[in-house]
């Protein structure tokens, strides 16, 4: 196997300051996605059974094919010409998916029509009631399932009839956690419709205030705690030709989690996760299509910490065997799953580093190609191995990459960046020759005063690497003492720092740095991408070990000939709300301005799924969850501390900050807070450049 050398990354952006434009915050805020994007080809397909491709104009208007030994690039249709054709009103070719050579479906999540590029005409499928939501088509049979409201439909019938609004089918469960994404899950065939359902009649009813109507209303949502209450799952299956539908149970307690589901290619059996809501043990169980029986377990996990299944079987092509990915030997690796259970599970990949995800198999099915860290965890690198487990690296360069294989295997497709690359566009061949190149991108802030990124690693307490990003203004001066800015997120499921353009940054990062300061990012323990070991630390004591590791990265500031040490911020929103209050709050006098968006500011006002897996519940950990909290320090605060929060906010709920506020009440200290009326979780939007220009202005009035 080929080894990734472990080296920091530098980007240096040489600038002559007084030939170049100022970057301004609203267009570091509102363009950074858009005229700063680097150039990309955009939405690439390989066009089956061929070794031709097509994308789309940057405005998505435009569809163009061309082929791997072509240097010409084919105008083939406009959204127009489909719209003139099929009396539609597409806005672009935003869902296309091609069929074959000639046809593809297009869809705007309410019509759904096949065209052919041939002779410029095209067939209406489907049109789903205005009301339809969560559409989950299966092209080769055209049929849609959707759900309106809490029921699920099936091509205009309704698969199920609750007039109980607790009963919610079709839509994901569990808040989105153990990577559930969707409700809906066809089989390969289309003769078996998986969808999950839920009883919400004991979850907790949130009030969220909609005072867009006079007078103000009250909008209810489910948000079950930590502790209380939990949604209870079920598994629908749907028999499309028979019409009839059967449920399954979790095995275990009513209110375990149904995980992963997938149905294996025969249609007989369903594949589930089931996790214990104390989220220590998961078991990989089959059931039967037909009568909804358990049959057996495959495999099954324990951990003294948490098992966290996020990704469904993925079958192989030989009979209903499947790979699983689990991080049970420290790393998230592939497992080989033999369905008849003659053998336990096989390891494929025995990496020290973080498999990220299966990407597909060879067309022979002797292959399998995914996606992983390497030695670097700032990279995403592609691999593939055979059922042997004999793996090897495919992309040359180091950095955060994307992969199409073509129908045949003979190509694949590499789109890539790094701290030094904005974007690098490639098909390769499968035996590792470059068979294409598609461009390499301009640098569009190259005519902007932009100052210096790097990427470099520092020992934490444990020993060991914590990987940072440091941003430095245009006109850096190292004889000078510049104050800090520290952005920080530093929770599970996040890795802020990538060897990514940009590094991964935020371009108001590069504003901020202009006004004269370090802008300093650390992924501290507990962050994404480095393995069990590393992330687990956080167990029932969120907060601790971050802060820890973030001070470590203080003290590494504090060291360089050019921090400003008394002049240090942080800011960070949701986990990293969380983390700027504690560090405000538990660590006080180290920084002397915090902005602090959307925080949890204690666990058991945070919903049960995530919560509980790395704090446990709060009666089987109260030292934990006393010690997190942050209303216990309310009277530590020392400098300045604003805290912003959108008023209907379904992910960490106003209570946070309204308990919060109420203890600095209390405690008689002064404090800034600021709400965004009608935001969520955060704030987007043209809004959202109020809300930097808030943060930023904030941070720099203060941290004088």
């Amino acid at each position: 196997m080929k080894k990734i050398l472990l080296i920091p990354f530098i980007l240096v952006v040489f600038n002559t300051v007084a030939q170049k434009k100022e970057l301004t915050l609203k267009d570091a805020v509102s363009q950074q996605w858009r005229s700063f994007r680097p150039d990309y080809v955009n939405n690439f397909l390989w066009i089956p059974g061929t070794d031709s491709y097509s994308y789309l104009s940057k405005n998505w208007q435009t569809l163009y094919t061309s082929s791997v030994g072509s240097d010409k690039d084919l105008e083939v249709l406009t959204i127009q010409q489909v719209n003139e054709s099929m009396k539609t009103q597409f806005n672009g070719f935003m869902d296309l998916k091609w069929l074959d050579k000639e046809q593809f479906i297009l869809n705007d999540g309410k019509i759904y029509v096949k065209f052919n590029v041939s002779t410029k005409t095209g067939e209406i499928l489907q049109k789903l009631p205005e009301a339809a939501e969560n559409a989950t088509p299966h092209h080769a049979s055209n049929n849609i399932a959707y759900t309106i409201e809490h029921n699920l439909y099936l091509n205009g019938k309704a698969i199920t009839k609750n007039k109980n609004r607790n009963i919610v089918s079709g839509q994901s469960i569990a808040r989105n956690e153990f990577g559930i994404s969707n409700g809906i899950f066809w089989s390969e065939k289309g003769n078996v419709l998986a969808f999950y359902q839920k009883n919400e009649a004991n979850v907790h009813d949130y009030p969220l205030l909609n005072i867009d109507e006079t007078p103000g209303q009250l909008v209810s949502i489910k948000y079950p705690m930590a502790g209380q209450a939990s949604e209870q799952p079920k598994i629908g299956i749907y028999n499309v030709k028979k019409n009839k539908t059967i449920y399954i149970a979790p095995k275990g307690a009513i209110d375990d989690y149904f995980t992963n589901v997938s149905i294996t290619p025969d249609e007989k059996y369903l594949v589930v996760a089931e996790v214990n809501r104390d989220q220590n043990r998961m078991w990989l169980n089959v059931y039967d299509v037909k009568k909804g029986k358990y049959l057996k377990t495959l495999h099954e996990e324990t951990n003294a910490k948490w098992v966290e299944p996020e990704h469904p079987a993925y079958y192989t092509g030989n009979g209903n065997d499947f790979l699983w990915l689990s991080e049970k030997d420290g790393y998230m690796n592939i497992y080989s799953v033999d369905f008849e259970g003659n053998v336990a599970p096989m390891q494929l990949t025995k990496h020290i580093f973080v498999v990220k995800d299966i990407l597909t198999l060879s067309p022979d099915k002797k292959y399998i190609y995914y996606s992983a860290t390497g030695e670097n965890p700032t990279n995403t690198l592609v691999y593939k191995t055979d059922f042997s487990g004999n793996s090897e690296v495919l992309t040359k360069e180091n950095g955060t990459h994307s992969f199409q294989l073509s129908s045949d295997g003979a190509y694949w497709f590499n789109a890539f960046s790094s701290v030094s690359i904005p974007n690098k566009t490639l098909i390769w061949t499968s035996n590792g020759k470059m068979a294409k190149g598609l461009g390499t991108a301009k640098d569009k802030l190259e005519d902007y005063n932009i100052g210096t990124t790097e990427i470099g690693k520092i020992k934490g307490n444990d020993g060991s690497d914590l990987y940072y990003r440091m941003i430095k203004p245009a006109n850096f001066n190292p004889t000078l003492k510049y104050p800090v800015m520290v952005y920080v997120y530093g929770g599970p499921h996040a890795q802020m720092v990538t060897n990514s353009w940009l590094a991964g940054a935020n371009l108001w990062m590069h504003w901020m740095a202009n006004q004269g300061y370090i802008v300093f990012t650390l992924d501290n323990r507990g962050s994404a991408e480095r393995g069990f070991a590393f992330e687990s630390q956080i167990h029932r004591q969120l907060g601790t070990v971050e802060m820890e590791d973030q001070l470590t990265g203080v003290n590494y500031l504090k060291g360089l000939p050019f921090v400003d040490a008394k002049r240090m911020a942080v800011h960070g929103w949701s986990f990293g709300g969380f983390m700027t209050t504690s560090l405000m709050l538990r660590q006080p006098g180290v920084f002397t301005t915090g902005v602090a968006g959307g925080p949890v500011t204690d666990w058991k006002f945070y919903e049960i799924m995530y919560g509980e897996r790395y704090m446990d519940r709060p009666k089987q950990n109260k030292e934990g969850y006393e010690k997190a909290s942050l209303l216990n320090y309310a009277d530590k605060l020392q400098g300045n501390l604003l805290l912003i929060h959108g008023t209907i906010d379904d992910v960490v709920v106003m209570q946070h900050n309204y308990a919060l506020v109420k203890k600095f009440v209390e405690a008689g200290k002064q404090m800034d807070f600021f709400p965004y009326p009608m935001h969520k979780h955060n704030v987007s939007g043209k809004d959202r450049v109020h809300l930097m220009e808030k943060i930023l202005s904030y941070i720099l009035e203060k941290n004088k």
